[in-house]
């Protein structure tokens, strides 16, 4: 209900307690908060943060569109900057975000985007050719070992050699934190303790290989010639070259942010489709004909019923006036993925697993944002969908899919992405017979 207070209501409960409700529980707090308190919630968050969730599709629409000198997304996405690094694409805001997109944007569209099919297609093959069909198995964990090596071949244009495969290991651990390992990102005191001063350690060897990447990339006498995004970022022309701190945390947000969220969306795809044989029989159809469209419309789908990420932050420069409450310079505007994909009004049956609710026309513009929204959307989200697109077609013209266990999974928080709780678990079976059909079909 509206108050007479200048501020959007929210919990009266203790920051820790409302850190540890939003950071480990969201995907349950959520639900809770929005009908307790509306589309506009407050809450005071570590560290140091007071955030309001917006779940109104037309306030939603305001943020993205609202001025960047006002809306700072850089600043909003703090709670990274430890890993990221401060001149990271997704931590700084106006003209340094501006300088480092136009830098980054021609690795992720048009031609580049044509030039990964082959590449990827290679590498899923090879990654399918490992499986065992009729024994259970975690998929998401092949799924973040697949796109692991596809990101790395973007980003430094090889996946072979010592150093990748210490980054490759190390890597792995940096992303398998939960979330209240995110409170040692931000406490020097807790780096000194257990498992964060283990994390820290990580990191800084993470550091030490990168650098030491960058030194040797410098040097090779084909460098104007490659075109992975170290390359690319190293021959740019003009007086600013980025500095190798800044190609660290380029590359650092790339390799992190570049592979897990889309073998999360790949994982909570066949977790559904498993356990779904009426859209499973369509996506295997789709994957013999080649219909990319139904393909594509089946990670959409997933990325709706269980998003990834479940917010994205602006922290506002100064006050304004918003849904009739006045939210001061300083805090955090979360529009929130999850509200929205989960709202009925929007999404008709929004529990359903239905990718063809995203062909036609699909959701109505706005009611859909997995990449974030306005000039701050995800650079990567062409070469996300192409990716899952080319896996799931590759994927289904060998294998159909039953689940490993009766009921779903649930859903847990691990740092800032919600995967499925016990790895999705699945079970493939081959397609024998099927793949006998294309082998005579292409000879002929």
């Amino acid at each position: 209900m509206r108050t007479s207070s200048p501020l959007p209501p929210g919990p009266h409960l203790p920051v820790f307690a409302q850190t540890v409700l939003f950071g480990a529980f969201r995907h349950k707090f959520l639900p809770l908060l929005r009908r307790r308190y509306g589309d506009l919630v407050r809450l005071r968050i570590y560290p140091e943060r007071n955030v309001v969730l917006v779940g109104d599709v037309e306030l939603i629409r305001e943020v993205f569109s609202g001025p960047v000198e006002t809306f700072h997304a850089g600043e909003g996405n703090v709670v990274l900057k430890p890993i990221m690094g401060e001149h990271s694409v997704l931590l700084t805001d106006e003209q340094e975000h501006l300088r480092t997109r136009k830098l980054l944007m021609p690795a992720f569209h048009g031609a580049a985007l044509r030039g990964y099919r082959a590449m990827v297609t290679d590498l899923t093959r090879a990654e399918l050719d490992s499986w065992q069909a009729d024994r259970p198995f975690r998929v998401h964990e092949r799924m973040q070992a697949l796109t692991l090596e596809i990101i790395l071949r973007v980003v430094f244009g090889v996946g072979e050699g010592p150093r990748l495969e210490e980054l490759r290991k190390l890597l792995g651990h940096v992303i398998d934190v939960g979330a209240l390992d995110i409170f040692g990102w931000h406490s020097p005191v807790l780096q000194k303790l257990g498992p964060w001063r283990r994390n820290r350690e990580i990191a800084v060897r993470v550091d030490e290989l990168i650098h030491a990447e960058i030194a040797d990339r410098r040097t090779a006498p084909d460098l104007e010639n490659r075109t992975d995004v170290l390359s690319r970022l190293l021959t740019v022309p003009g007086d600013d070259p980025l500095t190798d701190t800044e190609l660290r945390d380029q590359l650092v947000t790339l390799l992190l942010a570049g592979h897990e969220t889309t073998a999360t969306a790949l994982a909570w795809s066949l977790h559904e489709l498993a356990r779904n044989p009426v859209a499973a029989a369509a996506t295997t159809k789709a994957a013999d004909e080649g219909d990319e469209r139904y393909l594509e419309a089946v990670a959409k789908e997933a990325m709706r019923l269980h998003p990834i990420i479940s917010e994205v932050a602006r922290r506002l420069t100064k006050d304004i006036e918003f849904g009739g409450y006045r939210i001061p310079a300083g805090h955090t505007v979360l529009p929130s993925i999850s509200m929205v994909h989960a709202d009925p009004a929007h999404h008709p049956s929004p529990e359903v697993f239905d990718p063809a609710r995203f062909l036609g026309g699909g959701p109505a513009t706005g009611t859909w944002f997995p990449f974030g929204g306005g000039v701050r959307r995800c650079l990567g989200a062409g070469f996300s969908l192409l990716e899952a697109t080319i896996v799931l077609e590759e994927l289904f013209r060998r294998y159909r899919l039953t689940p490993a266990a009766r009921k779903p999974e649930r859903t847990k928080t691990r740092h800032i992405t919600l995967v499925p709780g016990d790895g999705a678990r699945i079970v493939v079976h081959n397609r024998e017979l099927p793949r006998l059909r294309r082998g005579v079909r292409d000879r002929l």
